[in-house]
């Protein structure tokens, strides 16, 4: 008899859907700001010829459609060629295309690039979630620091003063990368504007990234080792999430053993529980910080999901997982930017890589969203006016 009960329990459908709830979201969302798109297509790439039917097409491409056509920028978001303009928008993308970090496989230089143009396939429209970022945020493309190649130092240099513009700005940043060792260089330049805040660090990752040097510089394998050096960056509160395999170099275990960082490999987060293994992130990410830096190394889902990457390592999280945990993660947080790395198109199929990276900036974007962290009412309290140029200690 209980095995009848809770058969038909399992056929009960008292409750909605998911994808019933979706449908009656979408009717709240407004079109505002597609009527603006259309609008402006007209205006600025004339009304299409007489022979179209559907009179919001225009003769020349501009905005959203069609798929296929029309300049890279991400999402076709506006080009903001004046990067002095950039506290206008709520989002702002930019691209770090820096490879010289790498120590396998070079091609994460052309990692911005490939995520811009598999972007345009996307809609800014969410069903399950019943957002739409075209009606509710303002999005812009900044384009991409110019970096030095075969020079990690001044590339640096570059990218924390980009970084720290756009941080400073109010702008919410999403960096495309490169090579993970931006990682260290991206946080410097959120530090300079911190004051005497602190950021926790969401680290998603298949490696440590925590050795001092690798091949006598600072690598890809580096950035955790220099970023938590920073007063505003304490190691304690940096998680790092997926890390296993066999590509941990040994040296990063022990400065992570040594400094007290927060590791969860794939095992503990299948075994735990996705809920509980963001509940250890927040808690120690979060603990004594004033926000949470999100970086995403795309190398961290399954290398038959992400083959375009610069070190794959098989045994890596599900995309199903990693999209979760990020959810759990970004609605739960105070998040003050994201950079997602190690997109490698010279070595994708079929843009799976870069489409991946797309769905985890599109997704995190909605997060904050639904989270009412963005738009941003007024500039966070953690951003500071004041550029503190002696955040980190001083390298050779």
């Amino acid at each position: 008899m209980a095995s009848e009960i809770g058969a038909e329990s399992a056929f009960d459908r008292s409750q909605s859907t998911e994808g019933q709830r979706a449908l009656e979201k979408e009717h709240f969302l407004p079109l505002t700001g597609w009527q603006q798109e259309v609008d402006q297509a007209h205006r600025f790439g004339l009304e299409a010829a007489e022979s179209i039917v559907d009179r919001n097409i225009s003769t020349f491409s501009r905005g959203e459609l069609p798929h296929f056509a029309g300049i890279n920028t991400f999402m076709k978001a506006p080009y903001i060629e004046d990067v002095n303009r950039v506290g206008e928008f709520d989002v702002a993308i930019v691209g770090v295309p820096h490879d010289s970090g790498t120590t396998y496989r070079p091609g994460t230089r052309f990692g911005p690039q490939g995520i811009r143009r598999i972007s345009a396939l996307y809609t800014p429209y969410n069903y399950e979630m019943g957002v739409d970022l075209r009606e509710q945020i303002t999005l812009c493309d900044v384009g991409d620091i110019f970096t030095i190649p075969a020079n990690n130092e001044k590339s640096f240099d570059q990218i924390s003063k980009g970084i720290a513009h756009v941080f400073a700005s109010g702008a919410f940043p999403i960096i495309l990368g490169g090579d993970h060792s931006i990682g260290f260089p991206t946080v410097r330049g959120v530090c300079r504007h911190l004051g005497d805040k602190k950021v926790g660090i969401i680290h998603f990752d298949r490696h440590v990234d925590t050795q001092e040097i690798d091949l006598d510089e600072r690598m890809h394998t580096c950035p955790w080792f220099h970023a938590t050096n920073m007063a505003n960056a304490p190691a304690k509160n940096l998680v790092q999430l997926g890390i296993g395999g066999w590509q941990v170099p040994r040296e990063g275990v022990k400065v992570c053993r040594e400094r007290g960082t927060n590791v969860l490999t794939v095992t503990d987060i299948t075994e735990m529980g996705l809920e509980a293994a963001a509940q250890i992130a927040i808690e120690r990410a979060t603990d004594g910080t004033d926000c949470v830096y999100i970086s995403f190394d795309i190398d961290c889902i399954d290398a038959g999901f992400v083959p375009g990457t610069g070190w794959p390592e098989p045994g890596g999280l599900l995309p199903r997982e990693a999209l979760k945990l990020l959810e759990l993660i970004v609605r739960n947080v105070p998040v003050c930017g994201l950079e997602i790395v190690e997109v490698s198109p010279p070595y994708d199929i079929s843009d799976m890589t870069s489409l991946m990276a797309t769905r985890v900036i599109c997704d995190t974007m909605a997060h904050l969203v639904v989270s009412d962290q963005l738009p941003r009412k007024e500039k966070p309290s953690w951003i500071s006016d004041v550029c503190n140029m002696n955040v980190d200690q001083k390298w050779r």
